[in-house]
């Protein structure tokens, strides 16, 4: 029976992935094996020494101390592109609301008083304070073509944009995802000081804190819609303001409220709804449950954000998951604690991600605890265990 510690309300559609004749799911529970969460900060968490996986329900890891995890041999695990749709919608919706003034006129609207006839009266005269533009025509930057970045950029040349992307990572596969209407920056320099909107879609680390800063403000066009719903602190946030009241900024929308900009009237800002929605939640939920549960029963990796991805069907053999630092020999002793245990190798499969190696053994017979240890001994392993 696996035990599963949850730190946060998890969809239903996702425990449900996990059969309850082999798992014990709870909020409190001890010695578990696998860890699921969405915003809790596991970063002053002691570590139970039985923890085999960690699984985020989302994308972001910045709550999970990630090196850590690794140097006890877990992975962890998220959800990359499962709350794409959600965060595009919301991605869109932002263009529209800064380009037509929606949120000012909404306030002006709910605050006039008089009778009927008044109020029309009052609209017909204010609402020349409240014109916008339409989208078609204009050019959108698009600044991390992952899942969501990709969704963002399609979908913005099916309303008639232009679009111009940057993402010095990207992958062959996303790249045949992606329109060939999307054009490639150079930079993001380049990028910038091209587009009349940008958007974000990148994890918030150190080569991207306050990518939208002073300097790169001055290289943007005049009248720049700039929309933040990745992470705070990817745009500095006092720079921006400052920007819309020289007039060099028409207006920011972001997912991340603070003193500085709820009350700004040319700063939209939502509580942080990128992927609040019930679809988001169940799907990735779903995506997190069935990579934890397929790495806890046969030591399958896909979308680790520490580990390689690691496939190796199953034979009729006994499997054993190791993983260890990344140096050599290391599978040439596995190999020979292997031996020495009396055991035949049916499969292995070897790979390795950074600093970080994990390997799969299908052995020919039962794997006596005794090998296990004297692999565990090897210097460097860092986890073993028997599937």
């Amino acid at each position: 029976m696996y035990k599963i510690l949850t730190l946060n309300n998890i969809s239903v559609a996702g425990l449900e992935r996990l059969p309850r004749d082999q798992y014990e799911i709870a909020s409190e529970i001890q010695h578990p094996d696998a860890i699921l969460l969405r915003s809790f900060k596991m970063h002053d968490m002691e570590i139970p020494p039985t923890l085999k996986a960690v699984g985020r329900a989302g994308a972001g890891v910045n709550n999970i101390p990630v090196d850590k995890m690794s140097a006890m041999g877990i992975p962890v695990f998220n959800a990359p592109g499962a709350n794409a749709n959600a965060v595009k919608e919301l991605v869109l919706t932002g263009m529209l609301l800064a380009a037509r003034n929606i949120c000012q006129g909404w306030e002006f609207a709910r605050n006039l008083e008089g009778d009927d006839a008044s109020i029309g009266k009052q609209v017909e005269a204010g609402k020349k304070n409240f014109g916008g533009f339409e989208l078609p025509g204009r050019t959108l930057g698009v600044i991390g073509l992952g899942a969501i970045g990709r969704q963002v950029a399609n979908a913005a040349v099916s309303l008639g944009m232009n679009v111009i992307g940057f993402d010095h990572g990207i992958t062959v596969e996303g790249a045949w995802e992606l329109s060939s209407n999307v054009k490639k920056a150079t930079s993001v320099d380049d990028l910038l000081s091209n587009v009349d909107f940008v958007t974000f879609h990148v994890p918030l680390v150190e080569a991207t804190k306050n990518m939208i800063n002073a300097e790169r403000l001055k290289i943007m066009k005049d009248k720049v819609v700039i929309l933040n719903f990745a992470r705070g602190g990817i745009v500095d946030d006092e720079a921006v303001s400052a920007a819309i009241k020289a007039g060099k900024v028409y207006a920011y929308v972001c997912d991340f409220p603070s003193n500085l900009l709820k009350n700004h009237e040319r700063v939209i800002t939502l509580p942080h709804l990128g992927a609040s929605t019930q679809e988001a939640e169940d799907n990735c939920a779903i995506m997190v449950a069935d990579q934890v549960r397929e790495y806890l029963q046969n030591g399958t990796i896909r979308n680790s954000v520490n580990f390689p991805d690691v496939f190796m069907p199953r034979t009729d053999g006994h499997r054993i998951a190791i993983v260890n630092s990344n140096v050599p020999n290391m599978v040439g002793q596995i190999s020979t604690a292997l031996a020495d245990g009396g055991l035949n190798i049916i499969d292995m499969l070897n790979k390795s991600r950074g600093d970080l190696a994990y390997t799969l053994v299908d052995v020919d017979q039962a794997v006596d605890d005794s090998v296990l240890k004297n692999i565990e001994a090897i210097d460097g392993v860092l986890a073993v265990r028997a599937l």
